[in-house]
C-alpha cells in the first residue's frame, strides 16, 4: 500500500513540475518538499531535457529525481543523512533505453562459441571458427551426440569468404551435431548430424520465404538454412533446463547493466520464454526494467485467445509492451527483401535475387489488423525497402481508413528505407528504431551487395529528425555487442570497418545520438513521462560515464566507458 508520506511526496513533486515549468528549484522550495537521499554534483550533467539541457546538480529520493538545477539550489534538499556524490569531473546522463535486442540471447553468449570476427570476436578464418567450436565443446564438456553450437559467424569477414563446409564440420566433429548461427541471427550452417537430427534431406522442399542451400548439381542440403527454413529448427534447438536458464539470466543481465542499460527489450518472445521471465521477475531477480514483445505466432497462447494488448504497468520490472512481427531477413545475410536485385548472388547462389518476404502479404495484413484491433503496440522487423513497403501496406489495410492515427507502431531496423517511405513514416506516425552499428559492422558488405548510393542512406537518422520523427537506435544484441557508447559513436561518425564514411549527410550530433537511446527510446515504449531524461518526477535511472560524449572529439566517443549504472536511485552495476 502506498504510504501517506510517499503519496504526499509524489503530489508535491508533480505540483512543483506544473508550477515551475522545470526551470530549477530554489533552496526554500526544496526544503518544503523532501529531503534527498543522494545528491550528484561536481561533473557534467546532461539532462536530455531541452528546457534545461545542462545542470550542476541532481537530487534523488525514493527512486525518483526530486530536484534538478544549480548546485546551490539543489543542495537545499540536503538533510543529515543525504549522501553527496562527487562526480569528480565525470558525466551523468539518463539511463540508456534499449531500442531493440533479444534478452534471451544472454543464454547463447554464455553457452555457445563466439564465432564473430574482430573486434566483436576472434575468428578470421574457417579454421578459427572450428577452433572456437572445439573450445566450447571442451569447456562445456559436450559429449557424443550432443549439439555443439556457435553464434555470430560472418562469412564475409572470414579469409575464405564462406562458412565452414558441411564436410569440414563433419571431419572436425564426427560424433556431434553442429549448428553455427549467422551473425544476422536469421540463418545457420549445420553439419550432417544436425541435418539428420532435424530431418532436412534432399526431399525437403524449400519453404516460402526460406533458403536451403544445396550441393552443386543435386538437391542434397549443404547445411545452409535461412529464414523460414531456419526458424522452426532454431525454435527446437536443445537448451539448458529451466533452473539453469534462470541462473544464466541472473548473472547474464550484468551484460546489460555494464552497458548502462536500465530498460531492456526481449524482442521476439516465445510463450515458454515469457513464462520463465515471469518466474524470474517474481523472484525479484530483475535489476532493470524489461519489455517483452511476444512473437506474432504466440499471441493466442500468450493472451489466452483474447485480443493482444500491452500491460500498462511493470510487474516486478517486467511487462508486455507490444507484439513482434517479422517481414524479411537481413541485408548482411542477403535475405532482406528489396524491390531491386542484389548486386551479388543470393545466400544459396540465386541469380537476380531480391530476397523474399518472410510471410505472404495477406498473412502480414491479417496479423497487423489483429494487433491494432487489440490495441497492442506493433513492432515490425523490416530491413529491405520491399519489406518496408509490406509494413506500410499492412498498416494501411489495418488502419480502418485512417492511417494517420497515432498507434505507436515501430519499424525495427528500417535499414534500407527510401526517402518516400520515410516521409510516409512521418505522416503515419510510425517510429523507426534504427541500427547505426551496421555502418561499422556491415557497411562495406552493404556497399558490395546494394551499391554505395543505397548503402549511404541506411539508418537515416538525420533525415528522420528533419521530418519530425523521434528515431530510437539499437544493438539488436546478440547480432552486435551491447555497447551503447559505440551505438552513439556510429550514429555520429558512420564509419565502416575500412574507414569509409557511409552517408556523411546522415551523421547526427552526439546529443541527438544520446537522445535516441534515452528519451526517444523511452518514447518508443510510451514511457517518456517517467524515463529518458533527468527531470523532477522521473525515475532516477542514471548512468555515470568517464567523459562527456558531447565534448570529446567525435572519433573518441567509442573510448568512453560506463562507470556506474543506477536504477531508481540504487547502484546496480559499478566498474
Amino acid at each position: 500500500m502506498t504510504s501517506f508520506r510517499s503519496t504526499r511526496l509524489l503530489l508535491s513533486v508533480l505540483g512543483w513540475i506544473l508550477t515551475t515549468g522545470l526551470v530549477g528549484l530554489t533552496a526554500e522550495a526544496a526544503a518544503e518538499r523532501t529531503t534527498a537521499e543522494r545528491i550528484y554534483v561536481g561533473g557534467t550533467i546532461l539532462t536530455v531535457n531541452d528546457s534545461q539541457p545542462r545542470v550542476e546538480a541532481v537530487a534523488v529520493a525514493s527512486g525518483r529525481i526530486v530536484a534538478v538545477g544549480s548546485r546551490a539550489d539543489v543542495l537545499g534538499c540536503r538533510g543529515e543523512q543525504t549522501e553527496i556524490v562527487d562526480l569528480a569531473g565525470r558525466t551523468l546522463v539518463p539511463g540508456f533505453v534499449d531500442g531493440h535486442s533479444h534478452f534471451f540471447s544472454l543464454i547463447d553468449v554464455q553457452t555457445q562459441a563466439l564465432c564473430a570476427s574482430p573486434p566483436a570476436g576472434p575468428c578470421r578464418s574457417v579454421a578459427d571458427v572450428i577452433a572456437a567450436l572445439g573450445r566450447i565443446k571442451e569447456r562445456c564438456k559436450i559429449g557424443p551426440g550432443k549439439f555443439v553450437m556457435g553464434f555470430g559467424c560472418d562469412p564475409d569477414l572470414l579469409a575464405e569468404k564462406r562458412f565452414p563446409s558441411k564436410a569440414e564440420l563433419d571431419r572436425a566433429f564426427p560424433e556431434n551435431p553442429v549448428f553455427i548461427v549467422h551473425v544476422s541471427g536469421h540463418g545457420a550452417k549445420l553439419n550432417s548430424k544436425a541435418l539428420t537430427a532435424y530431418d532436412v534431406t534432399a526431399a525437403t522442399p524449400t519453404p516460402v520465404g526460406g533458403v536451403i542451400g544445396r550441393e552443386s548439381g543435386s538437391q542434397e542440403p549443404d547445411g545452409l538454412l535461412f529464414e523460414t527454413a531456419f526458424m522452426p529448427i532454431f525454435a527446437k534447438l536443445p537448451s539448458p533446463g529451466d533452473d539453469e536458464l534462470l541462473a544464466i539470466l541472473e548473472s547474464g543481465q550484468d551484460l546489460y547493466l555494464r552497458a548502462g542499460i536500465t530498460t531492456a527489450q526481449e524482442g521476439a518472445t516465445m510463450k515458454h520464454q515469457l513464462d520463465l521471465l515471469r518466474v524470474f521477475a517474481d523472484r525479484g531477480s530483475l535489476k532493470l526494467d524489461l519489455v517483452a514483445l511476444p512473437f506474432i505466432t504466440e499471441i493466442d497462447a500468450v493472451f489466452a485467445g483474447k485480443p493482444p494488448a500491452n500491460e500498462p504497468e511493470y510487474r516486478n520490472r517486467l511487462r508486455i509492451g507490444g507484439v513482434k512481427i517479422v517481414t524479411d531477413g537481413s541485408p548482411q545475410g542477403r535475405t532482406a527483401a528489396f524491390t531491386k536485385p542484389y548486386l551479388t548472388a543470393g545466400p544459396a547462389g540465386q541469380k537476380d535475387w531480391r530476397g523474399e518476404l518472410s510471410f505472404p502479404q495477406a498473412h502480414i495484413n491479417d496479423w497487423v489488423k489483429k494487433v491494432y484491433d487489440g490495441g497492442a503496440t506493433l513492432f515490425v522487423h523490416c530491413n529491405g525497402d520491399a519489406a518496408i513497403d509490406s509494413l506500410l501496406e499492412a498498416h494501411r489495410y489495418a488502419a480502418a481508413g485512417d492511417p494517420t492515427k497515432p498507434r505507436g507502431t515501430v519499424g525495427i531496423h528500417s535499414q534500407f528505407i527510401r526517402p518516400d517511405q520515410l516521409e510516409k513514416y512521418a505522416a503515419w506516425h510510425i517510429t523507426p528504431s534504427f541500427f547505426t552499428l551496421h555502418c561499422f559492422y556491415f557497411g562495406d558488405t552493404h556497399v558490395a551487395n546494394r551499391g554505395a548510393e543505397q548503402a549511404e542512406f541506411i539508418s537515416p537518422m538525420k533525415s528522420a529528425l528533419a521530418l519530425g520523427l523521434h528515431p530510437a537506435n539499437h544493438t539488436d544484441f546478440n547480432v552486435a555487442p551491447l555497447d551503447q557508447l559505440f551505438t552513439i559513436h556510429t550514429a555520429v561518425n558512420r564509419q565502416t570497418r575500412s574507414g569509409v564514411i557511409l552517408g556523411e549527410a546522415e551523421r547526427i550530433s552526439p546529443l541527438e545520438a544520446l537522445r535516441a537511446i534515452t528519451l526517444d527510446g523511452a518514447r518508443m515504449y510510451g514511457e517518456e513521462h517517467k524515463k529518458g531524461s533527468i527531470e523532477p518526477g522521473k525515475l532516477a535511472d542514471l548512468v555515470i560515464l568517464s567523459a562527456d560524449p558531447t565534448a570529446v572529439p567525435a572519433a573518441e566517443i567509442e573510448k568512453i566507458e560506463v562507470l556506474e549504472t543506477i536504477k531508481e536511485g540504487k547502484t546496480v552495476w559499478k566498474k
